[in-house]
């Protein structure tokens, strides 16, 4: 009996071990996956903004730069690029009377340029008079960027607070969302293009709560994923689905805020989001979460970040996932660019 008895003790503890084991592994996991983490611009007084490709075997991270977050001296983009993500150079730096340039977002055109868009907001002194989107291209090597331009918004949708966030390109065309931030409740408008200048409506989204900032995937079928911003109600991220023509949407709530939020399909299908982290109360962090379809979403890793933080952008090359963002937990906002392991975030 008492043999039976320290068997049954020595099979409970080694599941346990066990049990301990898996655990620890999952949780650090991700920790693992870090391979450095760098700060790779700071010049000027305020470095915000990010996103992050892959161009013809240079790497390319854009963001604005500023006297601070809004307001003082207008923004401008700034461009830069590297052969081996260690080493950056500035590329461009791209600037238009007047307009303070906020939020570029980098892709890439069917005919193999790089084209930046950004938001363009007009101010006499801080009174916000009006926003508009505007537009730059490389050439086909991605050394020189053009001067910005307007981009022409549909009639059947323009407004005087237009901002065409992000743009994701599909089988030769562009989709992105255009959000309008109106006093009472803000609109998010689908559009498309093919040049990269002119888009045309497709359909608004049927989301209260002033949803803002959305970013897009699309599935080889044609199938589409949604994530955006929400700044009202309970300010909980939605992430949406829907099949061409995209004018009908299935929206769920993820139950987390969302910042300047970016997301990439990993190898294994898996959704990986990244976004400022409103769950530090005003000490935000930039996070990375999982995320399903239909609304789950489970905190994986946060970088090293506080305060003034957020707005990554998320893109793999081979085994690893680049992840720029920008903070100020070292004291000034500054940029950086994190470099981690995919296997380790597979789990």
């Amino acid at each position: 009996m008492l043999k039976k008895y320290f068997s049954f003790i020595l099979i409970i503890s080694f599941l346990c071990i066990l049990m301990y084991s898996t655990l620890t592994s999952q949780t650090l996991s991700p920790q693992k996956a870090v391979i450095s983490v760098e700060r790779i611009w700071d010049r000027a007084g305020h470095n915000a903004f990010t996103d992050f490709i892959k161009f013809k075997d240079k790497f390319y991270c854009c963001f604005r730069e500023g006297s601070g977050h809004v307001y003082g001296i207008n923004g401008t983009v700034r461009i830069l690029s590297s052969i081996d993500g260690q080493n950056w150079f500035s590329v461009a730096h791209l600037y238009e009377k007047d307009v303070d340039l906020r939020d570029p977002k980098l892709s890439i055109t069917p005919d193999g340029r790089i084209m930046v868009i950004m938001g363009g907001s007009f101010y006499e002194g801080k009174k916000f008079l009006k926003r508009e989107p505007w537009v730059s291209f490389s050439d086909t090597d991605g050394k020189n960027f053009s001067n910005p331009q307007n981009i022409s918004i549909d009639a059947a949708i323009k407004s005087d607070v237009d901002w065409l966030w992000r743009v994701t390109w599909f089988k030769g065309k562009g989709y992105g969302v255009v959000y309008q931030a109106f006093a009472q409740e803000f609109k998010a408008h689908l559009v498309s293009t093919t040049d990269g200048v002119n888009y045309f409506y497709i359909t608004t989204f049927n989301i209260t709560g002033k949803p803002n900032e959305a970013t897009l995937c699309f599935a080889s079928d044609g199938k589409v994923i949604a994530i955006i911003r929400r700044e009202g109600e309970d300010k909980y991220g939605f992430i949406g689905t829907s099949n061409p023509p995209y004018k009908k949407w299935l929206w769920e709530n993820l139950g987390i805020r969302l910042g300047g939020p970016d997301f990439i399909r990993l190898p294994d299908g898996s959704l990986l989001c990244g976004t400022r982290n409103y769950q530090f109360q005003k000490n935000y962090k930039t996070s990375l979460f999982k995320i399903t379809t239909d609304g789950n979403s489970i905190l994986i890793l946060n970088l090293p970040s506080s305060g003034d933080t957020g707005y990554p952008g998320l893109f793999i090359d081979g085994n690893i996932l680049y992840v720029s963002y920008y903070s100020s937990h070292e004291g000034k906002t500054a940029v950086y660019l994190a470099k981690l392991w995919i296997n380790s975030l597979l789990h």
